[in-house]
């Protein structure tokens, strides 16, 4: 019978009290620390950080990301959390900045992502960062509450992923602007649910299915939009459509739970 792990995934930024503390305290046995892609961004303590989280903890992994990027933020930690379905996975939001926290919360209100956000209250704030900790101590730490929202579904990022670079798929396709039928050709070369599913016996009948299942939707949230050429319907992934795609392209991997 496997085990449920205390998984803590922390953007890190000038803080070591912050991160370390909620990890020793709720004796966590995998750590996740996100760092900067950019090393000037990274603390000169960082090493001393991450030598005390390796001492109370069996796992740790250091993970470089954009934290000048909300949805670079999403997707790592929706990723990560998606990696650990069944075990507890906590998200810490407050040591990083704003953009990494954003990322951080807005990916525990997924609701595909069973993780639990929460922030931590310094005792005392020092105004530095560079050279020590802007915080020390921790006076409290705080479950943020989350009201779930609605990622695209598997099938739904499954199509994106596809409209993105047809031809990376499959030769047979246009390298922009795929048509319907193409779609349709996509879904059942790789068994997306929502045909597989259901076995349309017409054509009309898996036109009917990718719109009330995967286009209308990703229309409707302003992912996809449909271009009527000619007899051809074409349809193109808008650039709010490419950032969901990065935030969530776990569910390819992992699936919706």
């Amino acid at each position: 019978m496997d085990v449920e792990q205390r998984v803590h995934i922390v953007p890190v930024g000038f803080e070591y009290d912050r991160v370390f503390d909620p990890i020793e305290r709720q004796r966590a046995d995998v750590a996740y620390l996100l760092v900067s892609e950019d090393d000037g961004a990274v603390p000169s303590y960082f090493d001393d950080l991450r030598s005390a989280v390796e001492s109370v903890v069996r796992d740790v992994s250091v993970i470089e990301t954009d934290f000048t990027d909300v949805y670079a933020v999403l997707g790592d930690v929706t990723t990560l959390a998606a990696s650990h379905e069944g075990d507890n996975v906590y998200v810490n939001v407050s040591g990083a900045g704003t953009i990494p926290a954003i990322g951080a919360t807005i990916a525990c209100m997924d609701v595909s992502t069973d993780a639990t956000a929460y922030h931590v209250e310094p005792e005392t704030t020092a105004y530095d960062g560079i050279d020590r900790p802007i915080t020390s101590g921790v006076s409290e730490t705080t479950e943020i509450p989350i009201y779930p929202i609605d990622s695209p579904s598997r099938d739904q990022i499954a199509i994106m992923d596809f409209l993105a670079d047809p031809a990376a798929h499959d030769d047979r396709f246009e390298t922009t602007h795929p048509k319907k039928k193409d779609v349709i050709a996509y879904a059942r070369d790789t068994e997306l649910s929502f045909l597989s599913d259901r076995s349309p016996s017409t054509e009309k009948g898996a036109f009917r299915l990718l719109d009330t299942h995967v286009v209308k939707p990703l229309e409707i949230d302003g992912y996809v939009t449909v271009e009527q050429v000619g007899r051809r319907r074409l349809v193109h992934l808008t650039d709010r459509g490419v950032n969901a795609l990065r935030a969530f392209r776990h569910k390819l991997e992992y699936g919706d739970s």
